[in-house]
């Protein structure tokens, strides 16, 4: 790809301190209106106009802008191999990174580079806006001048938050815990199943007990081979035996994200458990996760439940859809074996999930 590349000049040379890559993917952060009063990519060679406090952080920031803005409903894992891969080239030059990237499918961008981003040892913060930066009253300035403090934020001589996040209105959460739960407020996600990781107020107050330890790994490891022949599958009252049967004949499905009820509870009509039994051994992955926003599945606590654990679907836990939908996708494509993407897919890669013994 032909990345456009813009350098800032936040301060002089020698008051710099650190130093911060922006990955700008595209979204409404990135927009502002033209004279004809229609959204366009902002240039951000000019963004020290629209916000000149940036030039009080004493960061030196270079901005890497994908040739043509995207919508985040079009982000493809092509995108995702993009962005990991610029961490990855970059990643011994600066001191953390922030990806500008629209909100509607930031979570599943943050999930996914949790995955392909193996032995993470530096910020990696998605920010994005629910207002243009160009509007009296967006989002935008605090977002962004917030995640460029968290990515350049150490103690100790270490980075704080080694790992990949969201921030947004306040708050920064581990990114493959996020879901967007909001379109119209600032507040537009949610952690509901894992604490955040900081707040940001007059100071910015971290929960160090939730936030991911180093490494141990000295060099960073970029894996990016996806396999998206995946789908999800949410149940409903009244879901019928020739829709499941329909999408068991997809050619090339891989694995299934099987959106269940409350702790994990399905159907108990014997179509559908022949029906999942059917794709267990075809050899399609089946993942059960919680339609619930915080819900956690537990196989067998009801006998609705003990049936997938019986057939052989697997149990997400706590994981979100998103998170789950892309370690489905990095674990086909990376392991070779049925039995080691099983293995790996039920307990945490990059504390996407919390495995209970209960």
């Amino acid at each position: 790809m032909n990345y456009k590349i813009v350098r800032l000049n936040t301060a002089s040379q020698k008051d710099i301190e650190h130093s911060v890559l922006i990955i700008y993917t595209g979204g409404t952060l990135g927009m502002a209106y033209s004279a004809e009063g229609a959204l366009v990519p902002f240039n951000f060679g000019q963004i020290l106009e629209k916000v000149p406090t940036l030039t009080q952080l004493n960061i030196s920031i270079t901005v890497i802008s994908f040739p043509e803005p995207i919508d985040s409903s079009n982000i493809s894992p092509q995108h995702w191999v993009d962005m990991a891969y610029i961490i990855y080239e970059n990643y011994d030059t600066y001191d953390g990174f922030v990806v500008l990237h629209g909100t509607d499918t930031m979570a599943y961008s943050a999930s996914m580079l949790s995955f392909m981003l193996q032995g993470l040892n530096k910020p990696v913060i998605f920010t994005g806006a629910q207002l243009p930066i160009s509007e009296m009253r967006s989002d935008a300035r605090e977002n962004l001048m917030t995640s460029l403090e968290i990515a350049i934020s150490k103690r100790n001589g270490q980075p704080i938050v080694p790992e990949v996040c969201i921030f947004f209105n306040h708050m920064l959460l581990r990114g493959n815990r996020a879901k967007k739960v909001q379109s119209i407020h600032f507040d537009a996600f949610e952690s509901e199943n894992y604490p955040p990781l900081a707040e940001s107020g007059i100071v910015i107050d971290y929960n160090f007990t939730a936030i991911k330890r180093p490494s141990d790994s000295k060099e960073l490891r970029y894996l990016n081979r996806i396999n998206n022949q995946v789908m999800v599958l949410k149940l409903f009252p009244g879901i019928t035996e020739k829709v499941i049967e329909s999408c068991l004949k997809i050619k090339g499905l891989r694995g299934i994200v099987l959106e269940t009820y409350g702790s994990g509870n399905s159907p108990s009509e014997l179509w559908f458990l022949k029906l999942m039994q059917k794709a267990v051994n075809a050899g399609i992955v089946v993942f059960n996760v919680s339609q619930c926003n915080g819900g956690r599945v537990i196989q067998g606590r009801y006998q609705t439940s003990k049936d997938l654990e019986r057939i052989g679907v697997l149990s997400g836990a706590d994981i979100t859809t998103e998170a789950a939908v892309t370690k489905l996708m990095f674990l086909l494509a990376n392991e070779s074996s049925e039995m080691e993407i099983k293995r790996k897919l039920i307990v945490p890669l990059a504390g996407e999930m919390t495995v209970s013994s209960n």
